[in-house]
């Protein structure tokens, strides 16, 4: 635990002699990004890096509710082309039309939601045509 500020002592000089006996100690050695320029070094300043930074470790989302449900159904779209079975196709949008149908029926905050369900049999026959290697593997 640091000591308390003696009094009669400059802020500066009893700051500075802390520094200095905590690298004396070998405190500052093998930190993390020691060595390493700083990443917002050439960066325009901002006033909130600090909390910008925390709310990213965190993985805070900081877009509106309807937004980032519209990212999450861009991001579903994705994985349907990407997916590997018809069941996984089905799952994938399953999944996100249950979070489009309980945010049709109580609109979240922000901007208007724009998004309506998929249909998810046209959606499979999509499926079926653009990967037919995968959907005749699929078949029972």
């Amino acid at each position: 635990m640091t000591e308390r500020k003696p009094p009669g002592v400059s802020v500066e000089s009893w700051v500075d002699r802390q520094i200095r006996e905590a690298t004396e100690r070998g405190e500052f050695e093998n930190l993390p990004g020691w060595g390493k320029p700083l990443a917002s070094l050439d960066a325009p300043y901002d006033e909130l890096w600090w909390i910008r930074g925390k709310l990213h470790s965190e993985g805070f989302a900081v877009l509106p509710p309807a937004l980032a449900l519209r990212k999450e159904a861009e991001d579903a779209v994705e994985k349907v082309r990407a997916a590997r079975s018809e069941r996984q196709v089905r799952a994938v949008l399953t999944e996100i039309n249950e979070k489009i149908g309980a945010a049709l029926r109580m609109p979240p905050p922000g901007p208007p939601l724009g998004l309506t369900e998929f249909d998810v049999e046209a959606e499979v026959d999509s499926w079926r045509r653009e990967h037919p290697d995968r959907a005749a593997r699929d078949t029972p």
